[in-house]
């Protein structure tokens, strides 16, 4: 049995246990042994364990802050492009793509946002509300589900992202702790797109704003 990994597993899956630790507001004798009572652990025979690696922790903590805040300033410097009235379509992967090609050209020819995510069962289609009669017209029947009032929320950041480790887990982590559902997700090189719900593009837009 790894202590260790036990005790940072389990201050890990509490967000705001996690949180009280980094920022150093939390007592490590009471930590302790509420970790041991919930694993149920000799606390006995366990405490100095699980309070040595709650301290290790702690340090591991201070230096993904250090992380989080190179994280920060790259997101300072990006810039923020927002389209409302988008749809994304969720389509069987079993679909004739010469449709999906005239579709694209369609759409294209009048400058409109195409985008396709192919998974391994379904392909996704993100475009704008307006095409959404022509979307049904090429695939009919192959339509698995369709997610509207949607807004896409481009994030166009410097090329250090690319090389930057845990940009896209914090943008994450950020929107799904303030209750806020990314329905879908892409990214081309330093932009970072995001999909959420209209009703919370002002919430985001706050949250995004460094």
């Amino acid at each position: 049995m790894n202590i260790t990994k036990l005790t940072e597993g389990y201050i890990s899956e509490h967000p705001s246990i996690r949180d009280c630790l980094k920022n150093g507001l939390i007592n490590y004798s009471s930590l302790s042994r509420n970790i041991a009572s919930k694993l149920n652990l000799d606390i006995k025979k366990n405490f100095d364990a699980i309070l040595i690696a709650c301290r290790r922790f702690q340090r591991k903590l201070n230096t993904e802050e250090v992380l989080e805040n190179k994280i920060r300033k790259l997101l300072k410097e990006s810039k923020i492009e927002i389209k409302n009235k988008i749809i994304a379509v969720v389509l069987e992967k079993e679909i004739f793509f010469g449709n999906l090609l005239s579709l694209e050209k369609e759409i294209k020819k009048r400058k409109e946002v195409f985008r396709i995510i192919e998974g391994l069962s379904a392909i996704t289609i993100i475009t704008s509300e307006e095409f959404t009669d022509l979307i049904r017209k090429y695939f009919k029947n192959k339509i698995i589900f369709e997610n509207k009032a949607l807004v896409e929320i481009t994030i166009k950041s410097p090329k250090e992202i690319e090389t930057t480790p845990g940009t896209f887990a914090y943008i994450c982590s950020l929107l799904g702790e303030n209750n806020i559902n990314i329905v879908e997700t892409l990214s081309c090189w330093t932009d970072t797109i995001l999909l959420i719900e209209e009703q919370n593009v002002g919430k985001a837009l706050h949250l995004l704003k460094f």
